[in-house]
């Protein structure tokens, strides 16, 4: 018995010894990291040697004036502003896109592609080592936990916001697969806790009692704010990593039984059912809105369109390569994280 701990032991000790390696010899680049999500990781991964890409936006102060980290102002629709930001880089993981906007039809198809595409040609060209795209699960189509998402790449997404996602993942995969570099999709669901955009605005609307939701159930897999992020560095540190991970937790609930519940936890007015036609006329207000005065669109009807499709991932692959034990299992015991 005694040899079997000190095997164990020996193990972890070289598990220990090969992350901290990784770590030391890697130069991540985190693409949209003045974002919600990418400002998130940047911030978890501060004390690394970061490459922080940003467009218009700034990162958070704290991420500034470190000898770690370098941050890069460029633009994905032209490939000569990325080079430098590239320039020995071993690791990318892409968040950046263009969301609250009106029209998406309009612009996705080229800034979730074309841009994409632009960010893949010039991390085969630097050679970088792997790649990891955050996606999500409805590019599968509708998924539930009787019919989970298993890592296909043939669905039929409804929305234009999940159907060039899935694109962008067609395009990880054959470019990857031509250039030798690890190719990696995380396919995350709704993260939640405080500082996550979505989570905040439905708070601040419930506390003004105009938080509403359509009638019709639905299924939606959930991930806390620590879970993502730890599965997210695993997915950046371990070796032989590659392929499509779903990332979630183990709860089972819909859309409707999350927000009730926060609400009660939060204090805040049960959100009102509304007819769907009630929600559109909204998200074309919002369009709309967006159109004549140039803001953003915090509502749209893909937005609508894909808010009302049911997700759920098989997360065996997370759970046996990236993250074997979850902080949060399921929500309810993540509301202290709200």
């Amino acid at each position: 018995m005694k040899n079997v701990f000190l095997k164990i032991a020996y193990k972890y000790h070289e598990w220990l010894e090969q992350m901290e390696q990784n770590e030391n010899n890697q130069t991540i680049l985190i693409t949209g990291a003045a974002g919600n999500l990418g400002g998130l990781l940047a911030n978890y991964l501060k004390n690394r040697k970061l490459h922080l890409l940003v467009h218009k936006k700034e990162v958070a102060e704290e991420l500034k004036n470190r000898s770690n980290i370098q941050i890069f102002k460029a633009d994905l629709a032209q490939m000569e502003t990325l080079y430098s930001a590239m320039e020995g880089v071993t690791t990318v993981v892409h968040f950046a896109g263009v969301l609250f906007k009106s029209r998406p039809e309009k612009f996705l198809p080229f800034t979730n592609t074309f841009y994409f595409n632009n960010l893949l040609d010039v991390a085969i060209e630097q050679r970088v080592q792997r790649v990891i795209l955050i996606s999500f699960p409805h590019v599968e189509g509708e998924t539930t936990p009787q019919n989970p998402a298993t890592g296909r790449l043939d669905g039929q997404p409804v929305s234009i916001h999940a159907a060039t996602r899935l694109q962008e993942e067609k395009d990880l995969f054959r470019k990857c697969a031509a250039a030798s570099i690890d190719a990696v999709s995380l396919l995350v669901g709704m993260v939640y806790g405080k500082g996550i955009l979505m989570i905040d605005a439905a708070e601040w609307f419930g506390k003004h009692y105009l938080l509403g939701i359509w009638k019709k159930p639905m299924y939606i897999h959930l991930i806390s704010k620590d879970d993502f992020l730890a599965a997210t560095t695993a997915a950046i540190d371990k070796e032989n990593i590659r392929g499509i991970y779903h990332i979630g937790d183990e709860g089972i609930q819909t859309l409707q039984e999350f927000l009730d519940k926060v609400a009660r936890y939060k204090h805040y007015h049960r959100p009102w059912r509304m007819p769907i036609g009630m929600i559109l006329a909204a998200a074309r207000g919002f369009e709309l809105f967006s159109m004549l005065f140039n803001t953003r669109s915090h509502l749209t009807k893909d937005f609508v369109t894909i808010g009302q499709i049911s997700y759920y991932g098989d997360t065996t692959r997370m759970r046996n390569d990236l993250l074997p034990k979850l902080k949060y299992t399921t929500f309810e015991e993540g509301l202290e994280t709200f």
